[in-house]
């Protein structure tokens, strides 16, 4: 990807809004920029649309931006935090009175409704990234994160004596990690399935907690 001129502050990177006003602008832009690469994809924005939709000049976009890049990789990890959150919110957490299969169709939900919300800005990310290797290398990195936690949470689940023993924990997670999101591009991005939101998001709940056996095997004390 090319990178448009910075800003002239001296380090060649703009600096950040430092009042509330400063705040305000930079919120308009991205919330315009979101817009903007919705309606023409990553490769056919310009700084100038994003600017003219946010209500300012050209020249102003480079205060609080070094590159029409560096929005969109800022846009494109707000989008993945979210998509992210169910893992910690739902799966992670410890004593939470959720059984195994209920934290499941829960996570399952809550990611589904945020791609569903950001569908069309989720398949230029998509797009995006396999242009853009720096995007590329930082969604890669957070979806290995989140497999190593899945991976820890269905190895508890096997010592508990809830989740099939024989299972690999590393592959199981990284598996059904790709399935989920996966899925969730080619259904609701590209619109690739024709069927209703929650027959989807019952089908692939039941993938996963009969893959991983849950409530399949007796409750042993943890160990």
């Amino acid at each position: 990807m090319s990178t448009a001129r910075p800003d002239t502050n001296g380090n060649d990177k703009p600096s950040g809004p430092r009042s509330r006003k400063g705040v305000e602008t930079r919120a308009r832009l991205v919330a315009a920029a979101k817009e903007i690469f919705e309606r023409d994809g990553f490769l056919d924005a310009r700084v100038s649309d994003i600017a003219e939709k946010a209500g300012l000049s050209h020249g102003s976009f480079y205060h609080y931006f070094e590159s029409k890049e560096a929005l969109f990789r800022e846009i494109a990890a707000e989008v993945d935090a979210r998509l992210r959150a169910p893992v910690d919110d739902v799966i992670l957490p410890r004593g939470s009175g959720m059984a195994p299969e209920e934290r499941v169709r829960e996570a399952i939900r809550r990611h589904y409704e945020t791609y569903r919300e950001e569908a069309r800005l989720l398949g230029v990310i998509e797009q995006a990234a396999r242009l853009d290797d720096e995007l590329a290398a930082t969604r890669t990195a957070w979806q290995r994160e989140d497999s190593v936690q899945v991976a820890d949470s269905i190895r508890l689940l096997q010592r508990r004596g809830l989740a099939d023993p024989d299972l690999d924990p590393r592959v199981a997670a990284a598996a059904l990690g790709a399935m989920t999101y996966r899925f969730a591009e080619l259904w609701l991005a590209d619109r690739g399935v024709d069927t209703d939101f929650e027959t989807g998001v019952d089908t692939v709940s039941r993938l996963f907690i009969n893959a991983l056996g849950l409530g399949c095997h007796a409750a042993t004390t943890d160990r």
